[in-house]
């Protein structure tokens, strides 16, 4: 089996963080790369990430930097930069790394314009790279603290995927493989759609009932999504497709949730990203994962509504209206 023993890891917010400090407890000799320089020094000086995840001691094993060109020694990536950043990052990384290198996409979305799943970003970009999808139920605080997580770790060569499992996998961080790339990816993807409109519910104070609905018929549109793109069911209703939406959709530490509780009490999009310096997903997925769904001829209403209330297209109430409107239909073919 493969040895990973130096991961780099790309992005420096609070999932990018946790990660990394996930690996360093699993004993690998870590470098984060960060955007910011003001990261990069207070976790080398410090060893805290004080902007995206304060208050957590981070390990010694892990320096950052701000170089890309130092990540060029590791064994294998973890990429954790926002979805939408994609691609640029991986165009600079591409002749920096070895062939065959894992690349582990660790963000969850899908690129606004060309509609596609990160995992066809990174064939465009890195044809060279092995890659692999990290993606579950996990809030970035609750992993760095040490709490008890499960994840999907999905790669088509399942050699690597047991090698990326050892190298980052701890009794509180348990990996799960598949070879299931687009299962894992595309239900990150929509979850966070999906927890978009839940926080909406939550916001309105429709209560637990209605949150629950939602949810679950939000994991209807994931589903039908899924099966018409080629994922298997049993990824879907494992950790990264129902798990991560059990996660997102009720509570709110969920960065997509929180925000549609903010919609769903009245604010306005513009206000409420002017007072974060975290990414929501959901917001810049949303549009992408209606594309792909018309693409496939996959009707996702509920995905429709959060579309048209982040594009400014429709307001929360009349999209809520618009739902609760539609026809009585058998559960099955709804």
């Amino acid at each position: 089996m493969r040895q990973i023993g130096k991961i780099g890891v790309i992005g420096a917010g609070a999932w990018g963080t946790a990660l990394a400090e996930v690996a360093a407890r699993a004993g690998r000799e870590v470098l984060l790369w960060a955007r910011e320089s003001d990261v990069v020094a207070t976790v080398n000086g410090s060893r805290e990430n004080k902007l995206f995840l304060p208050g957590i001691p981070l390990d010694k094993a892990i320096a950052a930097t701000g170089d890309l060109k130092a990540l060029a020694a590791m064994d294998a990536l973890l990429m954790v930069t926002p979805a939408q950043h994609m691609r640029a990052l991986c165009l600079e990384l591409a002749p920096l790394i070895a062939p065959g290198t894992p690349v582990i996409l660790c963000s969850k979305g899908v690129e606004q314009g060309s509609n596609k799943l990160l995992t066809q970003v990174l064939a465009e970009t890195m044809p060279n790279a092995l890659p692999a999808v990290l993606s579950g139920p996990s809030f970035a605080g609750e992993v760095a603290r040490g709490y008890p997580t499960a994840v999907t770790l999905a790669c088509a060569d399942e050699t690597m995927a047991e090698a990326i499992a050892t190298a980052i996998g701890l009794p509180t961080f348990r990996p799960y493989y598949s070879s299931d790339l687009i299962g894992a990816e595309l239900g990150g993807a929509v979850k966070n759609v999906l927890a978009i409109a839940c926080g909406i519910v939550e916001g309105k104070g429709f209560g637990d009932s209605a949150r629950a609905a939602l949810a679950t018929r939000g994991f209807a549109e994931m589903r039908r999504l899924g099966l018409a793109m080629g994922a298997r069911s049993e990824t879907l209703i494992g950790l990264s497709g129902l798990g991560d939406l059990i996660l997102t959709c009720n509570s709110p530490k969920s960065r997509n949730m929180s925000l549609g509780m903010a919609l769903g009490q009245g604010q306005s999009l513009d206000d409420i990203m002017k007072t974060r310096n975290s990414v929501s997903e959901g917001v810049h997925s949303a549009t992408a994962v209606c594309a792909l769904a018309a693409r496939h001829k996959i009707e996702m209403p509920i995905s429709e509504a959060v579309a048209a209330i982040v594009t400014g297209k429709a307001n929360v109430d009349f999209e809520i209206k618009a739902l609760l409107a539609r026809p009585f239909k058998a559960e099955i073919d709804a």
